[in-house]
């Protein structure tokens, strides 16, 4: 059984679930491969968490010790942090090493990427689009990790320019392993639709929480509080407001466009309020209403196409290294030394 050795940078939900997912490859019958996995956060509570449930191996509070001689880096960290740790571990990462990168938006880390990271050292984004049954509940604390969180869900992958072939595969394959469908999406597609799906909801939330709490009724409106205001601002809880300035900043153009549309629309809700227009009300609720049941389907079903047929996602054994064998990259993450191509 070949060991491949793995960091996750950031133990919130994500990182700390993508730990316990290779916990649970690591505890399969049938597994090829034994994934050693080592975490790293500077919030010490989410780190304690994250050991405690099992999600990592062992704890590292060096970021230089736990991205040496690595196979694999997940950066699962808070969007504020993702350059530094790109300009912090560009001269530590070992040739041959994979950088998954789980941040919500790419074009920017593809250029921290190119300007950092040594030629021998490869970046992939990815982006999870997590289990459905894990749609509502919204929160990203550590102690909400889960081993199936990805399972069901579909992750995509955006490789930087000049990452070679061997690497994309094998992030294709390590998707598989977390129990995730591999689709490959254009990075600035994708940074322009997580302003809608990402952005979009923490804006309105934000904006609904300043509005309310400086409302002169606050006093009161605040003990109503019940889980669908939770929901709608669960962004200021879990996720510092450098995050979120940076976040919003970063993608501003995409994020603008549906601000206007939302603008638009809530002035046309407005109106039809303020005329008691009952059929435009229900108009907008029903085509909403319908338009919601087809996505909620699909999105359950991770099938997104009338026509698709379901696909049986493949053993991680026999998936993970077979494309890999014979380039430089496969003799490290297999366990070869390059110089002398022995066994290490």
């Amino acid at each position: 059984m070949g060991k491949i050795t793995v960091t996750v940078i950031g133990l919130g939900r994500m990182g700390a679930s993508v730990g316990l997912a290779l916990k649970r490859y690591n505890g399969r019958s049938d597994a090829r491969h034994e994934f050693d996995v080592i975490g790293v956060d500077d919030r010490p509570s989410l780190a304690h968490d994250a050991e405690k449930m099992g999600a990592v191996h062992k704890l590292s509070r060096n970021l230089y010790d736990a991205v040496r001689d690595r196979d694999i880096i997940v950066l699962a960290q808070p969007y504020a942090e993702v350059r530094r740790t790109y300009q912090n571990i560009g001269q530590d990462v070992r040739a041959g090493c994979v950088i998954m990168d789980f941040s919500p938006l790419k074009q920017p880390s593809v250029h921290w990427a190119s300007e950092y990271l040594p030629d021998e050292v490869h970046m992939v984004g990815m982006t999870p689009v997590v289990n459905p049954a894990y749609l509502y509940d919204g929160l990203d604390e550590t102690n909400f990790a889960h081993a199936d969180f990805f399972d069901n869900g579909t992750m995509m992958l955006m490789p930087s320019p000049s990452c070679i072939r061997e690497a994309v595969e094998l992030a294709s394959d390590f998707a598989t392993l977390l129990g995730m469908k591999p689709h490959f999406m254009d990075i600035a597609e994708h940074d322009s639709l997580v302003g809608a799906t990402e952005s979009l909801p923490g804006v309105l939330g934000a904006v609904a929480f300043y509005m309310l709490s400086q409302n002169a009724g606050w006093g009161d409106i605040q003990r109503l509080t019940n889980p669908a205001f939770g929901q709608l601002t669960h962004h200021l809880f879990d996720t510092h407001p450098d995050d979120l300035r940076d976040q919003w900043l970063s993608n501003r153009d995409s994020l603008l466009h549906y601000v206007g549309g939302m603008i638009q629309t809530l002035e046309s809700f407005q109106s039809a309020l303020a005329t008691n227009d009952r059929a435009a009300l229900e108009a907008l609720l029903s085509t909403s209403s319908e338009s919601y049941s087809t996505w909620v389907n699909r999105r359950h079903n991770n099938k997104w196409d009338d026509h698709e047929d379901p696909t049986q996602v493949p053993s991680t054994g026999q998936t993970i290294m077979s494309t890999l064998m014979g380039g430089f990259l496969a003799n490290r993450i297999s366990g070869k030394d390059s110089k002398n191509n022995g066994t290490a």
